[in-house]
């Protein structure tokens, strides 16, 4: 079974991070968090965004990013305006990482200077800053899946029998 891992690093907003969750819950993505976060785990925000898809999170915290790295091996793909990398160019391996940074500063200038092959970025207008961080994580996270094939995801709906004037 492949495994898709979602990193955010320093999350500031609640609402942000319970649509990320929830999008991890749906895809069946396992959920990183480095601290230190702007919000508490607990606050409401973060659990409306997330609505009643907790139970079904596969979610862990680091204190820091080096903590993060230290326990984690694979490839890591970080997101961010500076990349030159297109991220539908680029193969994702079984065990991806794609990383976010947090949503007023990005991540580390040294982390990208050090990884460039590994920075990508969404295309956008120049006069663009960035996309919201929930939009980016949900698009990145469906094209790692299209590559793979939708792996363990259901592909087709069903439509319930429906008759006019019922």
């Amino acid at each position: 079974m492949k495994e898709l891992n979602i990193v955010l690093v320093e999350p500031q907003i609640p609402q942000n991070t319970g649509n990320i969750a929830r999008t991890c819950a749906a895809t069946g993505a396992r959920l990183h968090i480095v601290k230190p976060m702007g919000f508490k785990i607990d606050d409401k925000k973060l659990k409306r965004a997330g609505l009643d898809y907790w139970y079904l999170l596969d979610i862990t915290y680091y204190e820091n990013l080096g903590e993060f790295f230290s326990k984690n091996e694979g490839e890591f793909f970080y997101f961010t305006t500076k990349g030159e990398n297109i991220y539908s160019d680029v193969t994702y391996p079984d065990k991806a990482y794609i990383v976010f940074g947090r949503e007023d500063a990005g991540l580390d200038e040294k982390l990208l200077y050090d990884n460039p092959k590994n920075c990508v970025r969404v295309p956008m207008i120049e006069e663009a800053r960035s996309l919201n961080l929930s939009n980016t994580v949900a698009l990145a996270a469906y094209e790692v899946l299209r590559q793979w094939n939708f792996p363990n995801l259901l592909v087709k709906g069903k439509l319930t029998k429906f008759t006019w004037g019922e």
